[in-house]
């Protein structure tokens, strides 16, 4: 776990590589070589294929300033396990980078850790190396996971085709809501929206890849997602808003919900034919999976329909990762 420079006695532990020993060695795994070298040594499992995410988290932009610690490293790492999960592989180890600010304690790392430490647990991975840095600027966590799937098997955006069905798990909005919620501009008594935005569920241990023909997670809102797989695979989506689940399923909250982002769940293209055994699947593994409508003809965009099937415009299709 590479460092910059910093000053230090000779024959003293330069200050970042204490920080490192105190709290990123105890989550070490097997070839992370103790954090004590350049670089990790790993090979997928015989007869597979590796598969590799990243994703950065900034302080203020991903997550508050005054979010639990624990939490936050435990949301950084589920986000990339929901990335593996919608391409069907299974997780083997991860990278972590950390641009820290002047002014975080030992205190609020040592949370940080213990969150990742529980999730490790939870999702049997293991940290493999990273590095850490010093900014003037807000906290800036980036984790690049690495995985493994059969050869050729990996669940892709390009594979729907006219008529298959589009499945989602779990429940839409709960995270955006959740944000809302944090904000202030949203009742959320018993905080468990807050959670759900907090703490995604990563829907890891499904066995989708000779189920589906396409996927994704759905990180950056419904809509704008469900026009990631139209484009890949050259088709229409038309989905219908009262058919996906929510939570809190009043009409005011329905825009934000399909458009708002941070839920995490998986967004699938499924041949009708396969829909008995998607439902045993998630039916095995305790995840609900709701079908929202079909893939149609070739360039025709993602269509959402009201109950009465008009269509439905909103102000945007979902969270963009630029500003302007």
């Amino acid at each position: 776990m590479p460092t910059t420079p910093s000053e230090h006695t000779p024959g003293s532990l330069p200050a970042e590589f204490s920080f490192i020993g105190r709290h990123f060695r105890p989550l070490a795994g097997v070839g992370a070589l103790d954090l004590q070298d350049d670089a990790a040594i790993i090979a997928p499992p015989p007869g597979r294929e590796l598969v590799l995410s990243a994703d950065a988290m900034v302080e203020g932009v991903h997550f508050l300033p005054d979010d639990p610690p624990a939490t936050i490293g435990r949301k950084l790492l589920r986000c990339n396990l929901s990335d593996l999960a919608a391409m069907d592989a299974r997780p083997l180890g991860y990278l972590l980078t950390v641009s820290r600010p002047p002014g975080l304690s030992d205190a609020w790392f040592a949370a940080f850790c213990a969150g990742l430490a529980e999730d490790q647990q939870t999702y049997a991975i293991r940290l493999l190396g990273g590095d850490t840095t010093s900014t003037r600027g807000p906290l800036v966590l980036s984790l690049t996971i690495i995985g493994h799937v059969a050869p050729g098997a990996a669940l892709r955006r390009s594979g729907a085709r006219p008529g298959d069905e589009i499945w989602v798990t779990g429940t839409i909005g709960d995270g955006a809501l959740g944000l809302q919620a944090r904000l202030g501009t949203y009742d959320d008594p018993t905080g468990f929206y807050a959670e759900r935005y907090q703490l995604p569920r990563p829907r890891t241990g499904l066995s989708l890849g000779s189920i589906a023909s396409a996927g994704m997670d759905i990180s950056d809102g419904l809509v704008q997602d469900l026009g990631h797989i139209a484009r890949a695979s050259g088709v229409g989506i038309e989905i219908e808003a009262s058919r996906v689940p929510r939570t809190d399923p009043v009409p005011e909250t329905l825009e934000l919900c399909l458009t708002g982002g941070d839920d995490y769940e998986l967004l699938l293209a499924v041949p009708p034919g396969n829909a008995a055994s998607l439902l045993a699947e998630c039916h095995a593994a305790g995840v609900p999976v709701t079908c929202i409508g079909c893939c149609t003809a070739a360039d025709a965009g993602v269509s959402v329909v009201g109950a009465d099937g008009a269509p439905l415009t909103f102000a945007r299709a979902g969270w963009s990762h630029l500003l302007d």
